[in-house]
């Protein structure tokens, strides 16, 4: 079974991740478990399954040669996030576009799909320029349920911007206007044309339409939010705001999975640590010579 699955792609034409494998075991496992405990079974074969430990993938940023690469080969990395420049002509080509409030929370609040899908007008707080992730929203075939966050780091308050809460402000104004009296304070804030919940996976095969349209690398919706970490880590953010932002209940997941170098940091990196190193060796080299100018 797991031979077979490890075989199989995503409808991205992605493979299967190590960590899907591992969370297919678990679910196996536990309802086997079950099974035994009702005494429908005398033993658990899931637990004599051996997968290989799921690795993170290295993030990397977008360049222009691993761009000319993809464009040759078809190939693009595991993991790959969007410079500032990707993002902002991502912003511009999909302003029209009904959800855009969403791809920009996203894209700089880095909240995950299923929150972003779970939101409603009530856990927002635009007054105070705040929202609250209180849900998840997740499908089980044909069923949509509304779920705790996935843990209790994800429950939390985000700060938002004012251009952000601006955007929320008149997109509220547009639902309300849409939805007449089916709008509620309890409706979702990226509800369908229906004004119910919209699916998560939906929000997956939209965002990847529009990323084909838009002519930019590939990236994959959760990406959306590996960029937003690594572009508030750019503007100086300190790395405890981030872990908050995301989520993350350690701090270690946010350091070693959603910290993407982007290009004009590491250079400033760089040039900081030459110039760091210079300076020392010029007052060095100005105490060697002092004694010398001294005695003469």
């Amino acid at each position: 079974m797991f031979s077979a699955l490890a075989k199989r792609r995503t409808r991205y034409g992605e493979p299967i991740a190590a960590s899907t494998l591992h969370r297919i075991r678990a679910t196996l496992r536990a309802a086997l478990n079950a099974a035994i405990r009702e005494g429908l079974l005398q033993a658990n074969p899931a637990r004599l399954v051996r997968l290989p430990s799921p690795r993170r993938p290295y993030p990397v940023v977008w360049t222009d040669r691993r761009i000319a690469a993809w464009q040759r080969s078809g190939e693009r990395p595991a993991v790959a996030v969007w410079t500032t420049q990707h993002l902002a002509a991502f912003l511009d080509f999909v302003r029209s576009d009904r959800l855009y409030p969403m791809w920009w929370l996203i894209a700089l609040r880095g909240l995950r799909r299923g929150e972003a899908a779970a939101l409603r007008w009530v856990d927002l707080d635009l007054d105070r320029h705040e929202l609250t992730v209180t849900q998840q929203l997740m499908h089980t075939g044909q069923s949509l349920i509304t779920c705790p966050p996935k843990s209790d780091a994800s429950h939390r308050t985000i700060a938002l911007d004012t251009e952000t809460s601006r955007l929320l402000r008149r997109h509220e104004r547009k639902e309300r206007q849409r939805l007449g009296s089916r709008w509620s304070e309890t409706s979702p804030v990226f509800a369908a044309p229906d004004g119910n919940w919209l699916r998560p996976d939906h929000l997956t095969t939209r965002f990847h339409a529009l990323v084909r349209a838009s002519g930019l690398p590939p990236i994959r919706l959760h990406d959306l939010r590996h960029g937003a970490a690594t572009l508030a880590l750019a503007a100086g953010t300190n790395l405890k705001v981030v872990q908050h932002t995301l989520g993350h209940s350690s701090i270690v997941v946010t350091a070693d999975t959603y910290t993407s170098v982007l290009p004009e940091t590491y250079h400033h990196t760089a040039t900081a640590t030459a110039q760091l190193v210079i300076a020392q060796a010029r007052r060095t080299a100005r105490k060697t010579r002092t004694p010398a100018a001294c005695s003469s």
